[in-house]
């Protein structure tokens, strides 16, 4: 694709969380550095079924998931076409993270599902997707994704961090982009709320009526991933195999493992801004986005181990919800333009790269 004054793409983005799919219309703008506007955004519920199916994913024979996989590219395709129609809008293409399924890339697997081929046909648009396996075919972790958005887009913020299912951040570091998973997080924290009758422990409030266990806590801090340098990353499979078995030893209350929590992953993050902390600043900025930012207890307590020699930043809601479907969108964008879209000093790869498949033709 040859250069022109502004793309329009669609980003779509369905986390760890699986609470829904996020999808963001917006505009691109390149000077001397990318501008950006969200034209529209919404997060659209999964179905019912759908939703379960998405949940169960890592359980299905091979035919069966790749059933899903057909169905879950054409209901994005068809939630595509739906939102295009009801918002007038015309993008070029459309950018999809999909759906995680297994990410195991020290074994070289990363599988997110939503077919390409399915949302292609389904929306009437280009699609974009499978940003992740050429990193990891090039011995990188094929995560984080979303740091050259922030280096390009959010130049402004010394760190961003994103609180979704996983916790992670992404830096500058003498000119050089540094990103990784932190700690898990909403992908915990949910799974304890529902344990107490809500699908999220809404501002905290759970948390903050529990207290710290110890015991948990440090056996929390042992965890191998901690003692780990360098890229690395996190998936659902960590925490079935390393987390639960150490938080649901000796029935604690559910709120009590929430405060845990807490404190736990608000430490890691600090630890991980404050080691990264330039001398020479007065002061630095975090921007802080995804469902987290809305979780006021955990937020007052990261704030109170990073300030005054960080703040804190909380943007507009658009930005909290839609930063990473903006995001994709980007790399959608870079992967047309043939311009990398993945970093090697965030990833561990080989060399950086331009990852993603395309489906569709463009006019």
């Amino acid at each position: 694709m040859g250069p022109q004054s502004t793309y329009t793409i669609i980003g779509l983005m369905s986390g760890t969380s699986g609470d829904g799919l996020d999808v963001a219309c917006c505009d691109f703008y390149k000077n001397e550095t990318w501008d950006f506007k969200i034209i529209k955004a919404e997060t659209i519920p999964f179905p019912a079924e759908l939703e379960q199916s998405l949940k169960d994913a890592h359980l299905l024979a091979a035919a069966e998931l790749e059933g899903l996989d057909l169905e879950f590219g054409q209901w994005m395709g068809q939630t595509c076409a739906e939102f295009c129609y009801k918002h007038k809008l015309n993008p070029m293409a459309i950018a999809s993270h999909g759906h995680t399924v297994f990410h195991r890339p020290e074994i070289k697997l990363t599988k997110q599902i939503g077919n390409g081929y399915s949302l292609s046909e389904s929306s009437g648009l280009p699609v974009i997707n499978d940003f992740r396996k050429l990193d990891v075919f090039l011995g990188g972790q094929g995560a984080p994704l979303v740091p050259i958005g922030d280096a390009q887009l959010f130049q402004e913020f010394d760190f961003a961090l994103n609180l979704g299912g996983i916790a992670n951040i992404s830096m500058d570091d003498n000119g050089e982009r540094l990103a990784f998973d932190t700690c898990p997080f909403n992908l915990l924290f949910n799974y304890y709320a529902l344990k107490l009758g809500k699908p999220f422990d809404e501002g905290g409030e759970f948390a903050k009526s529990g207290v710290v266990i110890p015991e948990i806590l440090d056996a929390l801090e042992g965890l191998s991933f901690y003692k780990q340098k360098g890229a690395k990353s996190l998936a659902r499979e960590n925490i079935t195999e390393d987390y639960l078995p150490v938080l649901d030893q000796n029935n604690q209350p559910t709120q009590d493992i929430l405060a845990t929590l807490s404190e736990h992953f608000a430490s890691c993050i600090a630890r991980e801004v404050l080691s990264h902390t330039k001398a020479t600043s007065i002061y630095q900025k975090i921007l802080v986005t995804g469902g987290g930012a809305y979780n006021s207890f955990f937020i007052q307590k990261l704030a109170s181990k990073i300030e005054p020699k960080v703040n804190l930043i909380i943007p507009e809601k658009q930005i909290i919800d839609f930063k990473e479907a903006l995001v994709f969108a980007f790399l959608g964008l870079l992967r047309l333009r043939n311009e990398n879209n993945c970093l090697a000093s965030v990833t561990g790869a080989s060399r950086d790269n331009s990852g993603g498949t395309v489906f569709g033709y463009f006019n």
